[in-house]
């Protein structure tokens, strides 16, 4: 009979002797090079996570961000000052944005291992068929996704406040900064969710480091205005060339240089050391430290 000339290979792969194969032949491998559907997979999960309580991660920091831009304009009065060519409110309202996509990208990135740890659902990340690079994309995209969202809802609530003009200069700078200053906090979260064991580690990191580089890196002011020591210390602080060259892009203005070329070289090293920055990432989630031990 037909169905008794099945030999081994039939019995092991049976849809192979119909012309049909529903199964990969052992030792085969199923994903090869980047696993796109578990890629794609972790990342969606990250961002139906945060968006289910978008009121908290997106339009409440969007709020928040947007009293800063209130208080000033009052305080300042309707004759208010001009900073670089524009009154005041204008030139706030770039650093106001960006200032809270990359707060809000440090926190989404920063809370996902963490809370895992803490909950006990850390394999959930650790046993799927992900490489360290595919497990930090999808996690940094999620965090860049939440970064554009709260961007835009600050571009679009201040466009509406008189005063404020958001015409774009130079859009490629917008976008650059605007991505690069979410890929660099957003990694910077992965390592904070990594090393942190508790949260009041990672409020620590935000209250004590996060928060003070942004506010003080020139997003309230031109770095002109300080002393020659101050204006070295924020030289050295990224967040400053973030900001202005996000500025920059609206503007056509900035402080960190008197040409053109100033603001590029500045997009040139922000990539670089996002570029350092995914290697230490990538060989801190390699090496497994306070994931796997």
């Amino acid at each position: 009979m037909a169905d008794q000339s099945l030999t081994s290979d039939d019995l092991r792969n049976p849809a192979s002797h119909s012309g049909e194969r529903r199964f990969p032949a052992q030792g085969e491998p199923v994903i090869h090079q980047v696993n796109w559907v578990g890629l794609r997979t972790l990342y969606i999960k990250e961002v139906r996570r945060f968006f289910k309580v978008q009121t908290q991660t997106i339009w409440a920091p969007a709020i928040t961000t947007l009293l800063f831009l209130v208080i000033f304009s009052l305080a300042l009065g309707r004759g208010g000052r001009e900073v670089l060519g524009v009154n005041f409110a204008t030139f706030v309202a770039p650093g106001l944005i960006v200032m809270g996509m990359m707060q809000n990208a440090f926190a989404n990135a920063s809370f996902s291992f963490l809370a895992g740890k803490i909950q006990g659902t850390i394999i959930d990340f650790l046993m799927p068929p992900l490489s360290e690079g595919e497990l930090m994309a999808a996690m940094t995209a999620a965090a860049v996704t939440r970064a554009i969202l709260v961007g835009l809802a600050l571009y679009l609530a201040m466009l509406l406040w008189p005063g404020v003009d958001l015409s774009l200069a130079h859009p490629w700078a917008v976008a650059w900064f605007g991505l690069m200053g979410a890929i660099f906090l957003a990694m910077l979260g992965l390592l904070s969710s990594i090393w942190a064991e508790k949260f009041d580690h990672n409020a620590a990191i935000t209250n004590f480091i996060i928060a003070p580089l942004s506010l003080l890196s020139g997003t309230f002011y031109v770095i002109d205005n300080l002393s020659p020591v101050f204006q070295a210390i924020s030289r050295a602080n990224p967040f400053f060339y973030i900001i202005s060259g996000f500025r920059f892009g609206f503007l056509g203005e900035s402080d960190i240089g008197n040409t053109n070329t100033a603001v590029l070289h500045a997009a040139i090293g922000i990539f670089v050391l996002n570029l350092l920055i995914a290697l230490v990432t990538y060989a801190v989630l390699r090496s497994g430290w306070k994931l796997k031990s």
